[in-house]
């Protein structure tokens, strides 16, 4: 791989991790739910996701989903139920780490990290688009006279680095909104926005279609 499609491929990555989506939405979420710390590892799990949906496509999914219609429906339909779910979950979510601190005390109990974990490797392997896209993307830049595990491994680190940066900053970056959002009140209707949100992508993900 030359240096030249490198940088392109850096480009093409760095403006992929910075749309927002599902997994920058969860995480800004549990980082105003539960805090910034806890909310690091939904990054860890979206970010494994990806890294899963990487090797997956490598290893033929993706052609898999392309070339099947019910493979791809039932995987689309499994990624579009959790989000729709997660959604009315956050909606109906009541208590937040702010009720703790107006009521003076720091022992508010908070989801186990391992559980945070799980929610953020579900939303960021909901979308079996992913494994499409990774497959159409990443010969793109593989150089075949070259040896092709160095170059996927370059590929996938890049990638995975780029994207856990960016959540990382989006979890810790939006703990500067707490103040604002101190009141419960004002919480609960975060939660009701970031939910409605996490429905309509699941919405619109049950609608996609394999070739857009």
């Amino acid at each position: 791989m030359t240096l030249s499609s490198y940088l392109l491929y850096l480009a093409a990555v760095a403006l992929l991790v910075l749309t927002p989506g599902p997994t920058m939405l969860m995480c800004m979420t549990n980082s105003l739910q539960h805090g910034p710390r806890h909310a690091l590892a939904s990054v860890a799990g979206s970010v494994t996701a990806v890294l899963g949906v990487m090797l997956l496509s490598a290893l033929g999914l993706g052609a898999l989903l392309a070339a099947s219609e019910t493979a791809f429906l039932i995987l689309k339909s499994v990624g579009a139920a959790y989000l729709i779910w997660l959604g009315i979950r956050t909606v109906r979510s009541r208590a937040t780490v702010f009720d703790a601190m107006e009521a003076g005390r720091s022992d508010q109990p908070r989801p186990a990290l391992g559980r945070l974990y799980g929610r953020g490797f579900m939303v960021g392997a909901s979308n079996p688009k992913a494994i499409l896209f990774f497959t159409a993307f990443f010969p793109q830049f593989l150089n075949p006279a070259a040896a092709w595990a160095p170059q996927f491994a370059l590929l996938a680190s890049t990638f995975i680095g780029c994207e856990f940066l960016v959540l990382s900053f989006a979890a810790v970056g939006v703990a500067r909104l707490a103040p604002a959002l101190r009141s419960s009140s004002r919480m609960q209707w975060f939660n009701r926005v970031s939910g409605g949100l996490f429905t309509v992508m699941g919405g619109l993900l049950l609608m996609s279609r394999r070739h857009t």
